[in-house]
């Protein structure tokens, strides 16, 4: 009886540690092997939004379809209380990772920064816009609070110069940054660009960093040749040292309303508004568009020369002819707009 009893005991000892060999791999095959299976060993992109619920975290990453085992990932997602503690965030899962490697990485926050690029902007609507399709925050609270005059004087601006706090280029945010920290980021880089050497230039062209990208923004719309950019900076650098109105066709289109303007007419010069830099001396009241870096540096690195005139080739080359004499420039202006006729350009 005795022996039997022993024997008894022997097999409930083997079948236990066979369960428990089972359970134990069970736990290291759901914790520790690889789950994330991505062709060419890729990587995928996770997006989890602020105040996301659980089910909508499962969602997102099933519908990934790249977690070879899904219950292996849920039952050890419970054991480790994911559902309580999960971070939302911008995470990256990558080919052979583990079930613990994205529980822990969504647990801690760990998630990656992404990079926002805007360049090419006009008004702060479309960069509210630009910058909701890179991150998580809302275009219209954005484009609410650069239109808000308290908001935005606190910043030391007011609506008309608030284009120039951004500085296109490509920079790293964390997904869920709101529209205050993206534009206290901003200002932070603004900061940062306008050095101490930007800073002498500016103070060399008789010019403060506002007055710089008001400039620079109407340069933009003026060519989008880089290389032609300080040579035109240096004809509205003179108009200006000798207090004679800029005549700016871009300032005409932006009273008007409407950038896309081809042909200003002489009609369209006695428009009323600050911006109509025919009938104002100096610049207008700020940038009619998010200036360049590159027409930013053209006009900190003007060059210097007498020309006081430019306009439009015939070519339609995107370059401009200069002249120093009224008389040379109203030849080169008749060139061009003869080229528009015959292109049947009347607007």
């Amino acid at each position: 009886m005795k022996r039997k009893l022993i024997v008894i005991i022997a097999i409930l000892l083997v079948i236990a540690a066979i369960v428990g060999g089972f359970y134990a791999y069970h736990i290291y095959k759901n914790m520790y092997t690889s789950n994330v299976i991505i062709p060419d060993k890729g990587e995928v992109h996770l997006y989890l939004p602020s105040n996301a619920s659980y089910s909508e975290l499962t969602d997102s990453l099933l519908a990934l379809n790249v977690l070879q085992d899904a219950d292996g990932f849920l039952w050890l997602a419970g054991k480790k209380s994911l559902p309580e503690t999960f971070s939302s965030g911008h995470y990256i899962l990558r080919d052979g990772m583990s079930n613990n490697e994205i529980i822990n990485t969504i647990r801690a926050g760990r998630q990656v920064p992404v990079k926002v690029v805007f360049h090419n902007v006009r008004t702060v609507e479309e960069l509210a816009g630009i910058i909701s399709g890179q991150l998580e925050l809302d275009s219209a609270g954005m484009a609410s609070l650069l239109n808000d005059n308290n908001y935005i004087s606190s910043l030391g601006y007011t609506k008309e110069t608030i284009p120039a706090l951004f500085i296109p280029n490509t920079y790293e945010f964390y997904w869920t940054t709101n529209a205050e920290e993206f534009i206290s980021r901003m200002q932070k880089e603004h900061d940062r660009f306008w050095n101490e050497s930007r800073m002498e230039k500016a103070v060399r062209a008789g010019l403060s960093p506002i007055e710089i990208s008001t400039l620079a923004s109407i340069i933009d719309e003026e060519t989008s040749k880089n290389d032609e950019k300080s040579k035109i900076a240096g004809v509205y650098i003179n108009r200006l040292k000798r207090g004679i109105p800029l005549q700016a066709d871009p300032t005409i289109k932006f009273a008007l309303g409407d950038p896309t303007i081809k042909r200003v007419l002489s009609s369209y010069l006695t428009i009323d508004s600050p911006y109509n830099t025919y009938k104002n001396a100096g610049l207008p009241p700020g940038p009619i568009r998010i200036p360049s870096i590159a027409a930013m540096e053209a006009v900190m690195n003007y060059q210097k020369h007498e020309y006081l005139y430019f306009c439009a080739k015939a070519d339609f080359s995107g370059y401009h002819a200069f002249a120093k004499t009224l008389t040379q420039h109203l030849r080169n202006a008749k060139k061009y707009q003869q080229a528009l006729n015959k292109k049947r350009i009347y607007r």
